[in-house]
């Protein structure tokens, strides 16, 4: 069995977890309670993770991780721009 299959697999997991928290995000214009510096770590990481990928040349990293960078994303944008400052 080639190996690369629990990557593509992990890749299709782990990057569509995402897609819940933003569909949400998106239909309920509220993102207060992600926490904005979770967020801001994960993405770090979400390119420290490309850079590996593209370094050891593995598809199915760069792949997910290129599209959790691009989910996680439009996630900070959504809750910066949904920001309502509590007066």
């Amino acid at each position: 069995m080639n190996v690369e299959i629990f990557g593509y697999f992990a890749a299709i997991l782990t990057t569509a977890a995402f897609l819940p928290q933003l569909i949400k995000i998106l239909q309920t214009k509220k993102a207060e309670d992600v926490s904005l510096t979770t967020l801001i770590m994960f993405i770090i990481g979400v390119l420290s993770w490309i850079i590996y990928g593209y370094k050891i040349s593995s598809t199915p990293i760069l792949i997910a991780n290129f599209i959790t960078l691009i989910l996680n994303l439009l996630i900070l944008i959504s809750k910066v721009y949904f920001f309502k400052p509590k007066i």
